[in-house]
């Protein structure tokens, strides 16, 4: 375990910027960017944004709500008097090795987005427990059916379904398709009372996430890649426990 820990900070060490300033919320990463004058983690972000600083008139930065997007930053150029739009989805993590939610919906929703077929819907939601399984099999969770409590031909069904579609579901549940899509991922990281910092396109992002094959996981849920799929559950029971969930640890940034 010391091993892993030492690792995980040179890891941090090698692949994050240190921020100067300090940030806890997406309303201080805002603050920072219309502060670009004076603050030198949001000159590097334009920077990696493409942007040259002494073109730049204005900054402004927008937090959004209900997309991908989490924060909308509006750059100005001197000389073209254009104005050009960066969206980016932040990520503001204090354990390293803890998960992020990037998704979460019920299943009926999932169909609609990725026509999927009614044999492998009916296990998803035996999956989330939205379905109540067959009352006669021994499962660790008579609420929910894991994966790895099916058969074999249902297994595959899930499997293949979600092998043929991977591109397609790693792009909406990090990117996203609505009206304001991300484009970047800011990922922040609290160690030792010290903010780290990385900033990636979406496509990395998409990239680094989606690298790996459709698995299931010991505990009987599926992996895509990097993007862990799961039943939501807490909520003290409500039905809302039965929703589908993506997640991912947003560290896995720094590592690349």
């Amino acid at each position: 375990m010391k091993n892993k820990k030492k690792n995980l900070k040179e890891m941090i060490a090698l692949g994050s910027k240190t921020a100067r300033g300090g940030f806890s919320n997406e309303r201080d990463i805002a603050k920072k960017f219309e502060s670009w004058k004076n603050d030198a983690d949001a000159q590097e972000w334009l920077v990696l944004m493409g942007y040259i600083i002494s073109e730049i008139d204005k900054v402004e930065a927008e937090i959004v709500h209900g997309y991908k997007t989490d924060l909308q930053v509006k750059i100005t150029i001197y000389l073209k008097k254009a104005i050009s739009s960066e969206n980016l989805s932040i990520k503001l993590v204090s354990n390293p090795t803890g998960f992020n939610q990037v998704d979460k919906r019920w299943v009926d929703k999932y169909v609609e987005m990725w026509e999927i077929p009614d044999d492998v819907v009916s296990l998803l939601k035996m999956f989330t427990g939205e379905t109540k399984p067959p009352s006669t099999l021994k499962l660790k969770d008579t609420r929910k059916m894991f994966f790895t409590e099916m058969d074999k031909v249902s297994q595959d069904k899930v499997i293949n379904f979600f092998s043929k579609n991977k591109i397609l579901v790693v792009s909406d549940i990090l990117k996203g398709r609505d009206i304001m899509p991300a484009e970047w991922m800011l990922v922040a990281l609290n160690i030792n009372n010290k903010m780290h910092w990385v900033l990636k396109s979406i496509n990395k992002v998409m990239n680094i996430f989606g690298t790996g094959d459709v698995r299931f996981t010991k505990k009987g849920n599926l992996k895509i890649g990097k993007i862990g799929m799961q039943r939501k559950g807490g909520d003290n029971g409500r039905p809302t426990a039965n929703m589908l969930q993506f997640k991912i640890n947003p560290v896995e940034l720094f590592e690349n």
